[in-house]
């Protein structure tokens, strides 16, 4: 699993505890969400505030354009489908107000997870007494997010392996249907090993937690 080099700056956050950095991200999703779609200046003032939260967490312009482009395929599609829920004039007026309200609410789920830790995260939740059920999910998502996503690197190296990289698009599009459904049945396979795994090892149900000092 590689760790983004952006992780690794000294930030300006580090002193706040896990639960502020929480509710400050949580303040500023609300407040893009109550800012009326028309308050444009209401919400470029926002992104700008979040923008240089951004900075003092060390991160650079180049790392935060290039994730607001991974973002564009979702604000395309508020675009498109503007006409069919706007019918007068201000169908336009109304997208470009939701874009906004969208990215404000994608650079402050950014911020937070540039200063706060995910497992710090899970140990916040835990202090504001969110179920214990939710964040065991949360944490077993997280986990085995990256353990398919090389079990996907794998499949896609072993066919690039058979196929010696010369693919037709038909063929390719039956492949990667055949590999999303291995890739699931694999999923299952390893979540039913872990579970009796964890069962045979006494696991009753309950998130234990190391408390840290903040």
């Amino acid at each position: 699993m590689v760790v983004d080099s952006q992780n690794s700056k000294p930030s300006f956050f580090q002193s706040m505890s896990g639960g502020l950095k929480l509710a400050m991200a949580l303040a500023m999703i609300l407040t893009a969400g109550f800012i009326p779609l028309e308050n444009w200046p209401a919400h470029g003032l926002l992104i700008g505030i979040i923008y240089v939260g951004l900075s003092l967490a060390g991160v650079t312009t180049g790392y935060l354009l290039r994730r607001l482009a991974m973002f564009l395929p979702l604000l395309l599609v508020f675009g498109l489908s503007a006409p069919a829920v706007r019918s007068d004039g201000a169908a336009w007026s109304w997208t470009i107000s939701l874009w906004l309200r969208c990215t404000d609410s994608f650079l402050a789920g950014l911020w937070l997870i540039h200063v706060l830790p995910f497992r710090d995260l899970l140990t916040t939740l835990h202090r504001w007494h969110c179920p214990a059920v939710l964040i065991a999910m949360l944490g077993f998502m997280y986990r085995y997010t990256f353990i398919l996503w090389d079990e996907l690197h794998r499949l896609q190296n072993a066919r690039a392996a058979r196929d010696f990289g010369a693919v037709s698009w038909r063929r390719s599009w039956s492949t990667n249907s055949q590999m999303i459904g291995l890739l699931l049945l694999r999923a299952m396979e390893r979540a039913e090993r872990t579970h009796r795994a964890m069962m045979a090892r006494g696991w009753d149900g309950s998130v234990r937690f190391l408390e840290s000092d903040e």
